[in-house]
C-alpha cells in the first residue's frame, strides 16, 4: 500500500488503515521517541499516544504543507518532549535517582565532602553572599530556578540574570 492510498483509508478512518500505519511508521518512530525518553516502557507508551494523535488529527494534515512523514515525527518528537516535560515523569525520575543516593545523605559531612571534592566550593565562597546563595540552592541542593525563586522571593527573572553573573564570577576565578 502507498502512502497515498493509505491517506485516503485514513481519512476514512478505515480501521484497516491503522493497522498499516502502524507496519509502517512504528520502528521509526519509536526509534526517535526512544531516543528522546531514554526509557523503553515510556517510549511504548508515547508511541500508542502518537498513533491516536495521528488517527484523531489526520483532518489537520495537508499535503500542501509538508510531507506526511514529517507531519508525523513532529508529533512523536513534541509528545516526547511533552513527556519529559511532565510532571509525573520527572518525579518518577527523581525518586529512581534519589533512591540509589540515600546512602549520601546519611551523613550531611560525607555530601559536603563530596560536593567539595572537586576543590568548587572555595571558589563559590570567594563570591558575593546572594551568588553564593543562589549557587547553593541551583547547583549543590538541585533546585529549579523557578524553586530558587520561591524560596528566595525574589522574581525568577532576577534568579536567572543572578545565576548567569555569578557563573560569569565564578568562570573569572576558575579562569575558564
Amino acid at each position: 500500500m502507498t502512502q497515498d492510498e493509505l491517506l485516503v483509508l485514513i481519512y476514512k478512518k478505515d480501521e484497516k488503515a491503522f493497522t498499516h500505519l502502524y507496519d509502517m511508521y512504528s520502528k521509526s518512530l519509536f526509534a526517535v521517541i526512544n531516543t528522546l525518553v531514554k526509557n523503553r516502557e515510556e517510549a511504548e507508551d508515547v508511541l500508542q499516544e502518537v498513533f491516536v494523535k495521528i488517527w484523531k488529527n489526520i483532518d489537520s494534515y495537508h499535503e500542501s504543507k509538508g510531507r506526511f512523514y514529517t507531519w508525523i515525527l513532529n508529533i512523536a518528537r513534541n509528545t516526547s518532549i511533552d513527556k519529559l516535560r511532565s510532571k509525573n515523569f520527572n518525579n518518577s525520575q527523581k525518586n529512581l535517582s534519589s533512591d540509589n543516593f540515600v546512602h549520601l545523605l546519611d551523613d550531611s559531612n560525607k555530601l559536603s565532602h563530596i560536593i567539595d571534592s572537586i576543590g568548587i566550593q572555595e571558589f563559590v565562597k570567594k563570591l558575593k553572599p546572594k551568588c553564593i546563595e543562589i549557587i547553593d540552592l541551583l547547583f549543590f541542593k538541585g533546585y529549579t530556578q523557578q524553586e530558587a525563586s520561591e524560596e528566595l522571593a525574589i522574581p525568577l527573572g532576577t534568579v536567572k540574570t543572578h545565576n548567569r553573573n555569578c557563573i560569569n564570577d565564578l568562570r573569572l576565578y576558575l579562569k575558564l
